[in-house]
């Protein structure tokens, strides 16, 4: 066997080392998990978790990036059928090409298929679309008995499907799936911009207008006083030829190359303080414009602004960063406010805070979005009293009804996590069937002690 690598989510903190096998089929997928030690097996996507949910210490990793090959596009039945391993942003190239495009974009393309059913992600229009699962017509998926089972909502064993979509890869390794498209006209968003005073009144233009396909806000989560909360509201809808400038209209499905910078491969530790976060929080807000209707963006620069920097990750420095996210419903704003009041106060350094409206959950039992408000950011790991800051806030996020998300956590506490997710004794059981010898395994669940 190989020697152990050293892996790490993209926050890049707790790494541990496990031994790595890359797949090219679903046969040596088998292969590999029959082989699996006394400490399992994990699948792993592109590593775009954030904490240790793709790390099995000691165990074997599956990384199925090459589990690819060819798309099918199914467009009178609105569907593609793909690898597990194909990064959603490849994908949507692809569809875009042929007039369609996924349902559910997530704020990054360098997510498998796979991993992008394994943590059910969420773009900016789950308000009106729910999450990836809702999508999912079929999967593919090899348990480490060496069995292959087609799920899906409608099929037999819809059980282990549900508890698959969420599932963090520890129900068996996802294949190959089939998910529903939608035909667009262009290559282009058609945006509406808005700046807002404070976290109140972005609240209230959020609820009021509830109409656009996709919506947004950054939040300046270190403004003060009557400014506590201000941010930059964006909102969208696929653009149609008559939205373009003429110069695009000849070719409206044209995806325009990306430019990528690339983020220092070295970062001093405390580059990112409350002075340097919050003169660009300052000028981000700032450089916005109040009002402007109709801007055309293209899709990258909507959906995936962060991909245009490679390894922004490196910034935070070598002790990396925590991705703190969390939703809590409707009516429970006041926890939203005092979590955003308490972290101006504290002045902790943030420049990547997301807020967004959560519609319809799926079934699935480990599936973070429920209604209600979304609130990620990104923390310094090194910054002094995190832990406690943060553990204090999942107990108000807790007492609300709310919850963390999974793909994100790197450091919340296991009975914390078990109270947020009423359904996970119903996903053990149905895990425990697919996987009775207990395979797979994970750094997350063992330190949030899922199985």
């Amino acid at each position: 066997m190989n020697r152990p690598t050293l892996l790490t989510g993209w926050g890049r903190t707790a790494p541990t080392a496990a031994h790595v096998v890359r797949p090219r089929t679903p046969a040596q997928v088998a292969d590999a998990l029959a082989q699996a030690g006394p400490r399992g097996a994990l699948p792993r996507g592109l590593g775009r978790s954030y904490g240790d949910a793709a790390q099995s210490a000691g165990g074997l990793v599956l990384d199925c990036r090459e589990l690819t090959g060819p798309v099918r596009l199914d467009s009178d039945r609105g569907t593609v059928t793909a690898p597990a391993g194909t990064a959603l942003g490849r994908l949507a190239a692809h569809l875009l090409r042929r007039g369609h495009l996924l349902p559910v974009m997530p704020g990054t393309g360098y997510v498998t298929l796979g991993g992008a059913i394994a943590a059910d992600v969420h773009g900016k229009n789950h308000h009106r679309d729910s999450s990836f699962g809702a999508h999912v017509r079929s999967l593919t998926l090899l348990t480490p008995d060496g069995r292959t089972r087609v799920l899906g909502p409608g099929l037999a064993d819809a059980d282990l499907f549900w508890a698959t979509v969420g599932g963090m890869g520890l129900t068996g390794v996802v294949t190959e799936a089939t998910v529903a498209v939608r035909p667009v006209e262009t290559a282009h968003m058609r945006v509406d911009t808005d700046r807002t005073a404070d976290l109140d009144a972005t609240l209230e233009l959020m609820s009021r207008h509830d109409d656009a396909h996709y919506s947004v806000c950054w939040v300046d989560l270190l403004a003060r006083g009557r400014s506590l909360g201000r941010g930059v509201l964006t909102r969208a809808h696929h653009a149609r030829p008559a939205d373009l400038p003429r110069a695009l209209r000849a070719d409206p499905l044209r995806l325009s190359p990306s430019h990528r910078l690339t983020a220092p491969p070295w970062a001093p530790s405390g580059l990112l303080n409350r002075w340097t976060a919050g003169a660009f929080n300052a000028a981000r807000f700032h450089g916005a414009p109040e009002r402007r209707r109709g801007e055309p963006q293209p899709l990258p620069s909507f959906f995936h602004p962060l991909d245009a920097v490679r390894g922004w990750n490196r910034m935070y420095g070598p002790h990396g960063f925590v991705q703190y996210q969390f939703v809590v419903p409707f009516g429970a704003e006041d926890v939203l406010t005092g979590i955003a009041r308490d972290l101006s106060r504290a002045g902790t350094p943030t420049f990547l805070a997301v807020l967004k409206r959560m519609g319809e959950p799926v079934p699935g039992p480990l599936s973070f979005p429920r209604p209600g408000w979304s609130l990620a950011m990104d923390l310094p790991a090194a910054l002094p009293g995190l832990a406690g800051l943060l553990h204090g806030f999942d107990e108000r996020v807790l007492d609300a009804g709310g919850r963390l998300y999974l793909a994100k956590d790197s450091r919340a506490r296991a009975e914390t996590v078990h109270a947020m997710y009423p359904g996970l004794p119903a996903w053990r059981e149905v895990r425990a069937k697919a996987d009775p010898a207990g395979v797979l395994v994970s750094d997350l669940a063992r330190r949030l002690r899922l199985l």
